[in-house]
């Protein structure tokens, strides 16, 4: 009976699967499949196929000025992010201090406000200091919002990190910077390319907090909000084909290094 019933329960479980992936990824396949149709709106099946929009987009200016500031923005918000939430989880897991707790409570709190209201808060305090928003308040208004998230995420690494490892590296002669590069650093690797490869596509994807802080610029998320709202043209799914496609390309190479790197550490190990 046992056996009967574990032979029941994988056909339901594989289609439940099958069900939560084509729910998933098929708005997705749907986009890709619109940026190859010579129609502007998009219908399935897809019966004439072209390259022409993405030879377009490519050859485009504004394209690439759009590529460009999101991607710009996305690689700030990733290594300043990365910096203060590693020395920030550090101080949220690692170290005991007075005042431990509340920050604890503090550093998380952006995380439930809703996008658009920090963005609106950032917005009218940028214009009382009388900062003229670009990209640049954009890295600012994106790493509100994210530092917070890989500063968790590192945390949970920096829980299971053992304290006595620093101790004995430094018992042998290391200083506190060697200590820092061979021993914390590669421990902690795992949280920290995580919440890189986080950073990055919370950044590189986010419309809300763009919309606010970008000023004149524009990133990809808030020009296809513009496009989907009025004038709409197949250059739409075309770039957002993109987006996704840099963000496979970002998940792909994070692993990729992330593999390399752990068999570079135990090749030096043995």
């Amino acid at each position: 009976m046992q056996a009967g019933k574990k032979n029941y329960a994988k056909p339901l479980i594989i289609l439940w699967t099958v069900c939560i992936v084509m729910f998933l990824y098929t708005p997705m396949v749907s986009v890709v499949l619109a940026s190859f149709s010579k129609k502007r709106y998009f219908q399935f099946p897809v019966v004439n196929w072209t390259t022409r929009w993405y030879e377009k987009a490519f050859e485009s200016l504004s394209v690439r000025d759009l590529l460009t500031t999101s991607f710009s923005v996305a690689l700030l918000v990733t290594v300043l992010s990365v910096v203060l939430a590693f020395f920030g989880a550090l101080a949220f897991a690692r170290y005991d201090w007075k005042g431990r707790k509340l920050f604890q409570k503090i550093i998380l709190l952006p995380i439930f406000f809703p996008q658009a209201v920090l963005g609106l808060a950032l917005l009218l305090w940028f214009s009382v200091l009388g900062i003229t928003t670009s990209w640049m308040t954009a890295v600012f208004a994106h790493m509100v919002w994210i530092v917070p998230i890989v500063t968790l995420i590192i945390s949970i690494q920096v829980y299971s990190f053992d304290p006595s490892l620093e101790e004995a590296a430094v018992d042998m002669g290391a200083t506190r910077l060697q200590t820092l590069r061979e021993v914390t650093l590669p421990i902690l690797s795992p949280g920290i390319i995580s919440g890189s490869v986080f950073a990055f596509l919370l950044s590189w994807g986010n419309f809300p907090l763009s919309l606010f802080s970008t000023g004149a610029d524009q990133t990809v998320p808030e020009w296809l909000y513009a496009k989907m709202v009025s004038g709409y043209t197949p250059m739409v799914p075309t770039l957002g084909s993109l987006m996704m496609g840099g963000a496979t390309i970002t998940l792909f190479v994070s692993y990729v290094a992330y593999t390399l790197y752990r068999g570079r550490q135990k090749r030096r190990l043995t």
